[in-house]
């Protein structure tokens, strides 16, 4: 306890430093707590280099609690704005423009799980088709969904 009280400032600026790092680098920014309160601490840490505020152990507990509830207060709209924005384009895939020959004929019309499977990257993948599709036939992958690929005949 002796070490904290003689570094109170360092402290509290270590604190701050880390409980931003946590909320980024382990929860992904998702929480917004961690945030205000190390910005907190850290505007704590310099005020009390300043000279200020006293540096007691009362006066940084005031001081960080003011500080998040200032932070919460200015920052709360601007940073959930950033989490409600949406990326609604579809991740490319490394499957797509994968070429293999065909083991077993694919027939369009037939339901998902009556399809016949492909064995890749230790998944079995529904083949599908928007044409039928004979057996011995050289295919690429066009999309790759959860479980399927939607394949068609490769042109020469």
């Amino acid at each position: 306890m002796g070490w904290f009280a003689n570094n109170l400032i360092e402290t509290i600026l270590i604190i701050g430093v880390i409980l931003l790092i946590v909320e980024v680098v382990v929860l992904g920014f998702s929480t917004f707590f961690l945030t205000f309160t190390g910005l907190a601490a850290i505007a704590t840490a310099i005020i009390m280099w300043a000279g200020l505020i006293p540096e007691t152990f009362t006066w940084t507990i005031i001081s960080i609690a003011v500080f998040t509830a200032v932070f919460a207060a200015l920052l709360w709209k601007r940073l959930s704005k950033l989490q409600n924005t949406v990326d609604y384009h579809r991740a490319d895939s490394d499957l797509i423009g994968h070429t293999f020959v065909l083991t077993e004929n694919v027939e369009a019309a037939l339901p998902i799980k009556q399809k016949p499977k492909y064995q890749f990257s230790g998944i079995s993948w529904y083949l599908n088709a928007h044409e039928d599709l004979v057996k011995g036939t050289v295919v690429e992958v066009v999309k790759a969904d959860v479980g399927s690929l939607l394949i068609r005949a490769k042109e020469a």
